[in-house]
């Protein structure tokens, strides 16, 4: 796997290793609270990086491009399991559980 330069100039790196530290250390929840929309931000991290991202480019090859596929399908299944449990989630707050042996119980009482 070809090594990249990231803002320190560490060439031992590899690219998605730093992309992943990148990633995780760009604050963004303050711009979601602002209204900002996700592929907003993503440009904005992308112009931010935009030199070692052309390193990244000057130098990748074709077991990099599988890796860079691979993490796409992994960031889009997680994507839909997000989605799944946002759903679920959801549905669980709108269903209300009734006890119907309390309620039995309680009818019984009232008698």
């Amino acid at each position: 796997m070809k090594k990249i330069l990231n803002k320190k100039y560490n060439k031992n790196e590899p690219w998605f290793k730093w992309l992943t530290r990148e990633l995780n250390s760009y604050e963004v929840f303050q711009d979601f609270a602002k209204g900002r929309n996700p592929k907003d931000l993503a440009e904005d991290f992308i112009f931010n990086n935009s030199n070692a991202i052309s390193e990244v480019f000057e130098n990748f090859d074709e077991e990099d491009k599988e890796t860079l596929d691979q993490f796409l399908k992994l960031t889009e299944c997680e994507w839909h399991v997000f989605r799944i449990l946002e759903k679920q989630l959801t549905l669980r707050n709108k269903i209300k559980f009734v006890d119907f042996k309390k309620m039995k119980k309680m009818k019984k009482m009232k008698n």
